[in-house]
């Protein structure tokens, strides 16, 4: 029988990602699917805030390396983890259908963030929550919250937080999407980009993956990844920077708002590009072009030059 290796870090919601393409796959061609478990950087390094170690390429470094060294034929990533550059041989070939692009808020005692107390405190890892968060609430305290989905949630129940930002489709995905209080619109909070997406990584040359893989691309979603990836990628994204980004297609037409926000909050460049979708690339750069006109360059400048 023909086998297929996924390299996966270990958390629930990559193993979901694992077992989900594992699933679908056998049922599609009747192969045999192993997995190959991998920790990675970001998974050992929890008491530090992901923009002062490295940001995304902490999850996916070890995993692509399994990929070139062929402990692996396929890595499942979820897309707005994946950074810009590609390691040589490798390619992100496939997206399947997304699931919800949103934020959403998760506490025990509150059901909205407007009925968070004076100071409360309220946990993220992300710099685009954290300064969208204080946008609509000045008044918060953001403490830096690493880990898990599990142990996110853990630490909300021990009563460390009053609540706490996470993306809603994780929650789904786990069948957590009970403790979901509030789900934010695209203009409380707008999402990182290409939120909800999941990506399969291959070795470009690997055209046994590629037949393998075909069956589970869905075009709307590699649309809008395409369109919201060039925006990042124009804006050599990565988590020391609050970039946001959301595209809607509806039909052949597609239209997408970005955001950059200076480090004090103080600040919000914000753009909005419509047009065809089969332009949806072109678009997405585009639009970057113009948050970078609007004043986002500087900004930029000033963050990439701290983090050097």
């Amino acid at each position: 029988m023909e086998k297929v290796v996924i390299a996966t870090r270990g958390s629930n919601l990559a193993l979901w990602q694992a077992y989900y393409t594992r699933d679908r796959l056998q049922k599609e061609h009747g192969v045999e699917v192993e997995l190959n478990i991998i920790k990675t950087k970001g998974d050992k390094i929890l008491d530090v805030p992901l923009a002062k170690i490295g940001g995304k390429g902490l999850f996916v470094k070890e995993i692509e390396q399994a990929l070139i060294d062929g402990k692996a034929d396929i890595a499942v990533h979820s897309m707005k983890d994946v950074p810009m550059e590609m390691p040589e041989g490798l390619e992100l070939y496939a997206s399947p259908e997304g699931a919800s692009p949103y934020d959403c808020f998760v506490s025990v005692k509150y059901n909205e963030v407007v009925e968070l107390p004076q100071g409360a405190v309220v946990g993220t890892s992300s710099l685009r929550r954290k300064l969208q968060l204080l946008k609509m609430r000045p008044d918060l305290v953001i403490k830096d919250l690493r880990g898990n989905v599990n142990t996110r949630l853990a630490k909300l129940e021990a009563g460390e937080f009053d609540g706490i930002v996470l993306a809603k489709a994780g929650l789904v995905r786990l069948e957590l999407g009970h403790v979901i209080k509030e789900t934010f619109t695209a203009d409380q909070m707008l999402p990182a980009c290409c939120q909800g997406a999941l990506g399969f990584q291959i070795r470009a040359n690997d055209t046994r993956m590629k037949e393998l893989l075909r069956f589970m691309k869905d075009p709307a979603t590699e649309t809008k990844v395409s369109m919201e990836r060039a925006f990042l990628r124009r804006l050599e994204g990565g988590c020391q920077a609050p970039i946001a980004g959301h595209s809607v297609l509806t039909g052949s037409k597609i239209c997408m708002k970005g955001i950059v926000a200076a480090l004090d909050g103080r600040t919000f460049i914000e753009q909005f590009i419509e047009g065809h979708a089969e332009d949806a690339e072109k678009l997405g750069l585009e639009l970057a072009e113009r948050v970078l006109n609007a004043g986002a360059k500087d900004i930029l400048e000033e963050i990439y030059s701290q983090a050097d």
